[in-house]
């Protein structure tokens, strides 16, 4: 989602690029704002799934940093240049997902990289067809795997509300209130899909089947994330549960290690696609 260090990633304008990504139109997804940065002999094809109040944007200095792929990076459906793609669900993204790794398949490996609950919807597309060579998860809520005590409180009921609460607690107020009056609507306006995501991971009812992925997957988590206790009981759990997996805890990265640390989320990638 956020690094806790009060870093965020600025809004570009609503109709504008990431920087060094290309938007690349797929007309059977319609409303799903995707960009691509590629060269001439990519080895792989590595597709970016961004996390709750998060965009594909984000992902841009990652992908600065993956000459050697094909890289994709999207909105989620309901965020920023997605939101007009509805309904939201978790199944909505998941479904998403599929229809892109579709889309974008060519005769070199696919991975799917899926940072905080972008992972989640990694998880789930696996259970909708999704079919794709690895999957490198970074931080993923999984609370049905091992609960977070003390860490959800109650949704706010109004969802641009809920959308400045989670920007504040998960970067700063300082940061919040940096920001200009329209970037600070943009937040908001992503409300209704945060809302969606939050809720999904507050159902009592596990909405993934971690223990039935087959697809070759590294969950990757930070040494220095402030609930670093919880996400290394994560990989224990999945190690029990899944003993094909593999488990990497990332030096000097916290949760948002895809904007603070881009280098290692690529290693991650390049040590999975080396195992295949």
């Amino acid at each position: 989602m956020f690094l806790s260090t009060g870093r965020f990633l600025p809004i570009r304008p609503a109709d504008s690029d990431p920087l060094g990504l290309t938007a690349l139109p797929l007309p059977e997804i319609p409303h799903l704002a995707v960009w691509e940065r590629t060269t001439d002999t990519p080895l792989a094809t590595v597709i970016c799934v961004h996390g709750g109040l998060d965009r594909g944007g984000s992902f841009a200095r990652m992908a600065r940093r993956m000459d050697h792929y094909r890289v994709i990076a999207y909105d989620r459906r309901g965020y920023q240049q997605s939101r007009n793609r509805q309904p939201l669900s978790l199944d909505g993204h998941a479904e998403d997902l599929r229809a892109l790794v579709d889309a974008v398949r060519n005769d070199r490996p696919t991975v799917v990289f899926g940072h905080s609950y972008g992972g989640v919807v990694a998880l789930r597309s696996t259970e909708v067809g999704a079919t794709f060579d690895a999957m490198v998860t970074y931080e993923p809520p999984l609370p049905w795997l091992v609960p977070r005590t003390g860490s959800f409180g109650d949704l706010n009921p109004d969802p641009a509300a809920e959308a400045e609460s989670f920007f504040r607690r998960m970067v700063s107020n300082s940061a919040w209130e940096r920001m200009s009056d329209a970037e600070q609507q943009s937040r908001r306006s992503d409300g209704p899909a945060l809302h969606d995501d939050l809720s999904t991971i507050r159902n009592t009812t596990a909405a993934v089947n971690w223990s039935g992925v087959a697809t070759p997957w590294t969950y990757g988590h930070g040494d220095t994330a402030d609930r670093l206790e919880y996400y290394e009981s994560i990989a224990a759990g999945l190690r029990r549960d899944l003993p094909t997996i593999t488990t990497t805890k990332v030096t000097h990265a916290g949760h948002g290690a895809h904007l603070s640390n881009p280098e290692a989320m690529v290693r991650l990638i390049d040590y999975r696609l080396e195992q295949l």
